[in-house]
């Protein structure tokens, strides 16, 4: 009996030894834990193109919620200037490194460009959100990945916001903006990017609300400028030496497009404040410089997504996404028919005192 004792407290004395330097361990750890900072999320942002007036603005306020939050997150912005090529270098070499989270403004509508590059960052499991809507081609690609989310808004939204603008302006000042009498408004459409979807049915739907409005249209010339304002600038000084009062009104997919056709048309001592030397000009964006136009009286009115709330959006749902979380998790945001889209509701800014 007394052998068999002598065994148990030999096997025990280990045991409950052991156990006490793991206890001791895992205070220790734990105690060590709360003097450990965690560390920013980190976030890859793959811009467009940096130097598009609303993509410049939305990366300042990025700039600013990181500013804010500086033990949070920490954004890294990576520029592709309109090449999808070179977007795709930028995240594969981002893989290499260590991110939680990417958010993807994609050049491309065709999934084949972007197919091995989406499939690299679904195998290692990184979340991601699509900003703005991709097309439904690359949508249907990524939708079993669990965690994307898409943030954007309703184009064709912005679309008939715009030809509204215009329809009101039309049937408030028919007689000054119809110089020709003949009951038909003559355009010029400035277009963004060939092949976006933001330039399709911003254009298509701006002049079939005009066409709903019971307004007949004939576009007279219409320019692909890529969202940019000199090229806009350029573009409409050419068309006004070519067709002068003939333009009777000029429609922008954006603002930077609009601002650079007010500027051509001032050239000319156009829209200046004159309303019988002014020439409607409308935009999407709502950016400042715009604004600043439209209270003015030298723009007619621009469709508002502030690029500040959009910020707000990503960094809401990014690190939600990138913490493991329900991505609407503490926010007002909501999915639509989808389950994995929200969108951004745009608002008319006109000028309200003319």
């Amino acid at each position: 009996m007394n052998i068999l004792k002598k065994i148990l407290i030999f096997i025990m004395i280990p045991i409950m030894m052991f156990a006490l330097l793991i206890g001791v361990f895992k205070n220790n750890v734990f105690a060590n834990s709360n003097f450990n900072k965690e560390k920013p999320v980190k976030i890859g942002v793959f811009l467009d193109n940096s130097n598009a007036m609303y993509i410049s603005l939305l990366k300042q306020h990025l700039e600013c919620i990181e500013k804010e939050n500086k033990d949070k997150v920490k954004f890294t912005f990576f520029d592709a200037k309109d090449n999808q090529s070179l977007q795709n270098e930028s995240i594969e070499k981002a893989l290499t490194e260590e991110y939680d989270l990417f958010i993807i403004n994609l050049i491309t509508r065709n999934l084949d460009e972007v197919k091995n590059i989406l499939i690299k960052i679904m195998k290692k499991d990184i979340p991601l959100i699509l900003n703005p809507d991709p097309s439904e081609e690359i949508i249907n690609f990524v939708k079993p990945y669990k965690r994307f989310v898409v943030v954007g808004a309703d184009f064709k939204q912005s679309g008939i916001m715009e030809g509204k603008i215009l329809a009101d302006e039309w049937n408030s000042n028919k007689e000054l903006i119809d110089k020709n009498n003949d009951n038909v408004l003559q355009y010029v459409m400035l277009k963004g990017r060939i092949g976006s979807p933001l330039t399709y049915l911003r254009t298509k739907y701006s002049i079939l609300e005009l066409n709903e409005d019971g307004i007949k249209t004939e576009e007279i010339a219409s320019v692909d400028c890529e969202w940019m304002q000199k090229c806009a600038k350029s573009s409409i000084e050419a068309l006004f030496l070519k067709y002068g009062n003939k333009i009777e009104a000029i429609i922008a997919n954006n603002d930077a497009m609009a601002v650079g056709a007010v500027e051509a048309l001032q050239k000319y001592g156009y829209n200046k404040g004159n309303k019988s030397e002014t020439i409607p000009v409308v935009g999407i964006d709502g950016m400042p410089v715009a604004k600043d136009l439209i209270k003015k009286g030298f723009m007619s009115g621009t469709v508002v997504l502030d690029p500040k709330d959009l910020a707000k959006v990503l960094y809401s749902i990014g690190m939600n996404l990138a913490t493991s979380r329900p991505p609407l998790e503490n926010t007002n945001y909501k999915f639509d028919d989808t389950g994995f889209t929200v969108h951004l509701d745009y608002k008319e800014y006109i000028n309200n005192t003319k």
